[in-house]
Formats: C-alpha cells, structure tokens, sequence
C-alpha cells in the first residue's frame, strides 16, 4: 500500500540476519535517475562507461560521435525497475537494448523517447521517458558486488562485498552465506589500505596491477559515501573488464534526507516531474504524504500510528484518502500546511487528527488546527482524537474555539465517527 524502500530489509537479509523485526519507514527518500548516479560516481573519481544523455533524436548523432564506441547499451531514463522487459504506450518493447550497428541507435531512441515506459514498478500508464542515456558497452571478464551502507545493527557504515556480482545478492547471501564478506568500518578512518586489500583478495582480484585498481575504486566509493552523505552505495556489478579494467557498471545510491540542508545541489538533481504534487509539496514542509484513493483524509505523527490509523478506518468501513504523517517534532505552520493539502483534494469527505503526544506538543496541534480551520474556511466535518503531553490544555483550545469540532477519546471512536460524517 505504502510505496516505501525496502532498503533496511534487503541489509538485514544481506547481514545474515531476520527481516522479522524491521519496520517500514515512510520517509521520502531522494531517487535520482541512472546517468546522474553515474556521474556522482565519475565526479568522485570511480570508474564508469563512457555515457552521454540524449533528450532531443537530432542529438543522438553527436552523443555517438562523443563515444567512439564499438557497441552501445541505449538505456531509458526512468525511476523505475524492470526497464529491460517493459513496453511503451506505442507498443515498442523493452527499456534497455544493445547494438553494434550504430544506425540503429537513432531508431531506439526514437521508438523511447516522448513515449510512456510500463514496467512491473509503475502505473499502468507508465512513465514519460524525457531522457535517454547510450553508453558505450563493456566487454566483461568477471562481476563482483560492493555496497557500503549504513548498519543500525553496527551502529555505523559497513562495506559488503561478494565474488558473485551481477546476480540477486540477497539470494547468494541466502544459499551462499561464504561468498558474503562484511566489514564494518570507522566512520572517520573509512575503507584504508589494508580493509581495500582484504576485500579487493576476497572479490579476485589477485595480481599486482588489477587489485591496485580494485583499492582505489574501493577508496574512492568510501569518499562518495561521505561527500554525499549517503545512507547506501551499492556496485552491481563492479567488473572487471578484458583490457584489464574495474569499472562500475551500475549503481543504487540511496541519500539521507537529514542532510538535505547541506546537500541542496544534489536535492535539486530530483526529477519531479512524474511524481505526485501533492507529495512534492509536502516534502517542502517536511511532511510525509502519500496519497491514495478514499475520502477520509489522515493527520497523524509517527508511520506506526499512522498505519493503525488506516487500518482502523479500513476495518470501521471506511476508506483513507492518503497517509500523512506530520513527524515528532511539527510546528503550528506544518499543522496549517498538512491541513492545506488535504483540503485542496477534492475527494477528502472529512479530515481525521491522531495524535499521541509523546515528543508532539498537543497544545501545539490544536492551536494549528483552530489556525489551519479558520484561515482556510474549512467546510467539511473534522474529528479529533489527541492524547499524550499537554493533552489537556489541547481539549480546552478545542473546546472554546467554538468550531464543530467531533473530539474522540480513542482510535476506534475516531475511526467511527469519521466513517459516520462521509455518509451523512
């Protein structure tokens, strides 16, 4: 239902350990298309093919004059899996293609750019593909894995590597737990010499030439990880290639959104074409929204409740009409805000409140709900259900307001009474 990343469950498979335990986040994370991965990679000093990205067919000449290749790999440009075994709204298939013959790459280009590409991970209407990046292909002599994340577990960034790239790593990490290396690292020494050699003689890379060349790409991936304050970089595969080069293939870079204050360069990357306004302009106030298709429109602090919250709607016959969770520590502008949007959707019937105040001030809350209902005139039924620090004063705020506010004293009773005012 929640479109979240599965980014702690695939570290906790690929650690060896249970996924039981791990809780779905609803954070907005920053996606960033393939080729601008790649170039954060270059710019880094790591190894990636050749590459140029076309947005116009009358440029596909000069990309391919730029490449001097022997043969090309024509990638769509979309946030999305499953780009090889997709198809375009005017039925040409495949998202990804290979060719030597460079008159072909104009017709590729042709039949994906401007059109809408449908994978196993989009709408049924797809996405506009506005870019598409043509790289020179590599011919490879073996994959490995390399990923650095950061581990709760270890409570710091670990450096995981296999011998077996190119493939499912979370099935290798299954069936072959000896081919998974693990080493956590120092997050102020990092990946030094002797951790890249260890890890590089693990991956095979055994002569003289081609492990210096593994260490430094190794290096260099670890000086990414903190200049860009990344929460994940994965290489699969990181290869090496028959004229005797380590190259990263591709690449998965997940970022924290905490250090978006001080990584606004690369936050303004985000393509935000193909996404949800509504979810756009939340982020802007640090809310986390996600809409969906009822009528019952959810403020709630903290993903946990938040998921209840719908669930009990669900259960009481309703129908939620987004998630929307307002965090531990919101303001009364982020309560006017989060009550804004839900406002401006024309199928949101009544607006629930859950709140339990544990860091949330719940004076606070209801201050910006008497705020957000008068400044937007607000005219259909609101339900609130607070509890927690200053639950008290927050009743008393509501209650001389004199707005027609339906207060509940649990979720069940919200839920009831928000189900009861959409079919009044």
């Amino acid at each position: 239902m929640l479109r979240v990343l599965d980014r702690s469950i695939r570290a906790a498979r690929l650690l060896g350990r249970s996924t039981e335990i791990v809780r779905v986040s609803s954070a907005r994370y920053l996606n960033l298309l393939e080729y601008q991965s790649k170039e954060l990679l270059r710019d880094s000093g790591v190894s990636v093919q050749n590459f140029a990205i076309v947005d116009d067919l009358t440029k596909t000449n000069s990309a391919l004059d730029k490449l001097q290749a022997d043969e090309f790999v024509i990638k769509a440009q979309v946030l999305a899996g499953g780009r090889g075994k997709g198809w375009f709204d005017n039925g040409f298939k495949g998202g990804v293609h290979l060719t030597k013959d460079r008159n072909a790459v104009a017709n590729y280009v042709k039949n994906m750019l401007g059109h809408r590409l449908i994978t196993k991970q989009t709408s049924k209407d797809g996405i506009l593909v506005q870019k598409i990046m043509i790289a020179e292909s590599v011919d490879i002599t073996r994959e490995t894995y390399v990923c650095i994340l950061m581990d709760r577990q270890h409570n710091g960034p670990v450096l995981i590597a296999s011998p077996a790239g190119g493939m499912d790593i979370e099935a290798v990490a299954e069936k072959h737990p000896e081919q998974i290396k693990t080493v956590p690292l120092d997050i102020y020494d990092g990946i030094n010499d002797e951790i890249a050699k260890d890890v590089c003689v693990f991956l095979g890379f055994s002569d003289a030439d081609m492990l210096n060349k593994a260490m430094y790409e190794l290096k260099n991936l670890w000086k990414l990880f903190v200049d860009i304050d990344a929460l994940q970089v994965e290489i699969n595969p990181l290869v090496e290639t028959t004229d005797k080069q380590v190259v990263a293939v591709d690449a998965k870079i997940a970022f924290d959104d905490n250090a978006q204050f001080r990584q606004r360069d690369l936050f303004a990357l985000e393509d935000v074409s193909e996404k949800d306004p509504r979810e756009v302009d939340a982020s802007r106030f640090n809310l986390n929204y996600i809409g969906m298709d009822g009528n019952i429109g959810c403020l709630v602090n903290g993903a946990g409740l938040a998921m209840a919250t719908m669930d009990i709607i669900k259960l009481n016959g309703g129908s939620p009409a987004n998630f929307l969770d307002v965090g531990g520590s919101v303001k009364e502008d982020q309560v006017f805000q989060a009550f804004r949007i839900l406002s401006e959707d024309p199928k949101v019937k009544v607006i629930l409140v859950n709140v339990f105040g544990g860091i949330v001030n719940c004076a606070t809350i209801a201050k910006g709900i008497i705020a957000a209902s008068r400044n937007l005139g607000l005219k259909i039924p609101l339900v609130v259900r607070l509890e927690g620090t200053n639950v008290t004063e927050a009743k008393k705020v509501l209650s001389e307001s004199g707005l027609p506010i339906l207060t509940a004293n649990n979720l069940d009773e919200a839920a009831k009474k928000a189900v009861i005012s959409v079919k009044a």
